[in-house]
């Protein structure tokens, strides 16, 4: 099928990149011109208009998704028809599927896994309570922000079961490495269904595989009609009893013994998580931010300082230390020796009488207005993660940036609503690049450099912690642009982590 990138549709939405495909429709990025804002088109194949069975199904999906409003839900923004063809118009979820995320770190911790499942489960569970049933869940419908957060897509053949179970041709709808069994035979199937499907997903997160492998797709589905998946402590001895019993209820091939609706299920996975979370004393990834939602009978499983971050003592201990620190700062104020504008502008320490900005998760863009508009987007946020490990990069330069007819490529943070900046910081775990801050005010970003930007500093990023001061001309700004400019010896650049610093207002 040839691309379509490039045209509108509607004389709104452009197509700019195709992002996944199927045998019924193809999935473009695209941007929304009226709205200025990238989203996600789901386009019908043009030779399925004359189907009528797979048209009413994606015209149905449309329906489905719309009633939904969840935060692990990919939301429905709005339906059309370009040429006879019909699209659906999705939010854009920056980032990876559950699926790219197990096949690049293999099996996932296991309280990661379980935060996941619980996510999932939610989302199915606001979808139930709207008689809708997804019968296609699998981690490659799983999308992963770039919070971290899961958010549950695809609902094409939500609730189309009851009225085809198996086509006429034998193709069974829905994937097979998750089929339920009821699924796989025919049987008309409720949300019992994907808690079977869910259940496998768990599986996989564990081990990095799926459970049953086969000469075809039928094969497949006949092993989840008359096999066991494998015991889960087997392959992964960490897991503990209580998760790998969730799991067992799950997957059980008796529907009077699989848990009989997501409610149940949840409860269980919320307990399985702070048992595991208590086990090894600590949580990861996701984890961290789900174990925050648990309920507070089953926050009690949790360790003390896991359920509240910062005890009482250590609290008072912190204030008694800040208070020490401001009086020695300010009978002993040192020399700093720092340059305006550009150039180097190395700060050795935050100056007195300023303050962090204080910018949320999520507040990063990647920014490429002289190529094809992106450069690691999916990264982005790990400039704002306050974690010095990750890294956001650039896309790799053998003939650097020039010679990809680029004047330059970089990363801005979004201080709304406005902030008078007075310095920036740059950490990077490769110094040796040359960037130019720029600055912006609240409204559309700036569409290229440097119209709609204005200079605020910047000069070479000599060292793994580099600080640049500002000079904002008094004013305030909402966008802060790191543009670089130059690679140096490298053929990319990194930055994990950028923050701002504004004064402290005087009394």
């Amino acid at each position: 099928m040839s691309t379509l990138v490039g045209m509108q549709l509607s004389g709104r939405y452009r197509l700019d990149a195709q992002i996944g495909a199927g045998g019924m429709s193809t999935v473009y990025r695209a941007f929304d011109q009226n709205l200025e804002r990238r989203v996600a088109i789901k386009l019908l194949h043009r030779e399925m208009q004359g189907d009528s069975d797979q048209l009413e199904r994606f015209r149905r999906e449309a329906r489905a998704v719309a009633q939904l409003s969840h935060p692990h839900v990919v939301g429905v923004i709005d339906t059309g028809e370009d040429d006879n063809r019909p699209y659906i118009v999705f939010e854009y979820v920056e980032g990876e599927t559950l699926k790219d995320r197990i096949r690049r770190l293999g099996r996932l911790p296991v309280d990661e896994s379980l935060a996941y499942a619980i996510e999932i489960a939610r989302a199915l569970g606001s979808a139930h309570a709207h008689d809708i049933v997804h019968r296609d869940v699998k981690p490659q419908n799983v999308l992963l922000d770039p919070e971290g957060s899961a958010k549950v897509t695809d609902f094409g053949i939500a609730r189309s079961l009851r009225d085809d179970g198996l086509t006429a041709d034998g193709r069974v709808l829905g994937t097979t490495d998750y089929v339920s069994p009821e699924q796989a035979l025919g049987h008309d199937v409720d949300g019992q269904s994907d808690i079977y499907s869910l259940g496998v997903v768990l599986f996989e997160m564990l081990t990095g595989d799926v459970p049953f492998h086969g000469e075809n797709q039928i094969a497949v589905a006949m092993k989840h009609v008359r096999e066991d998946l494998p015991d889960i402590q087997v392959l992964r001895p960490d897991v503990s009893a209580t998760t790998a019993a969730v799991l067992d209820r799950m997957t059980d091939k008796d529907l009077s013994h699989r848990y009989p609706d997501v409610p149940a299920l949840i409860a269980d996975l919320e307990d399985a998580l702070a048992i595991e979370a208590a086990r090894s004393g600590t949580s990861t990834g996701e984890a961290t931010a789900v174990i925050r939602t648990l309920p507070a009978r089953t926050q009690r499983r949790l360790p003390f300082r896991m359920r509240h971050s910062i005890p009482l003592l250590a609290v008072l201990a912190l204030v008694g230390v800040a208070v020490t620190i401001i009086v020695i700062v300010a009978g002993d104020v040192p020399e700093r020796v720092v340059d305006r504008g550009t150039g180097a502008g190395r700060v050795e320490s935050t100056p007195q009488g300023t303050r962090t900005v204080s910018v949320p998760r999520g507040s990063a863009q990647d920014y490429d207005p002289l190529g094809d508009e992106e450069e690691h987007g999916e990264e982005a946020n790990r400039v704002v993660d306050r974690d010095d490990g990750t890294s956001w990069t650039t896309e790799t330069y053998e003939a650097g940036i020039e010679g990809a007819g680029k004047e330059g490529v970089g990363i801005y943070v979004d201080a709304r609503p406005e902030v008078e900046a007075v310095q920036i910081q740059v950490k990077t775990p490769k110094p040796g690049f040359k960037a130019t801050i720029y600055a912006a005010p609240a409204g559309p970003v700036p569409k290229s450099v440097p119209e709609g930007w204005t200079k605020v500093g910047g000069g070479t990023v000599k060292d793994k912690d580099q600080r640049f001061k500002l000079d904002t001309g008094g004013e305030s700004f909402r966008y802060y642009l790191v543009w670089i400019t130059d690679l140096g010896d490298a053929d990319s650049a990194a930055i994990s982590e950028i923050r701002l610093f504004q004064e402290v207002p005087r009394r």
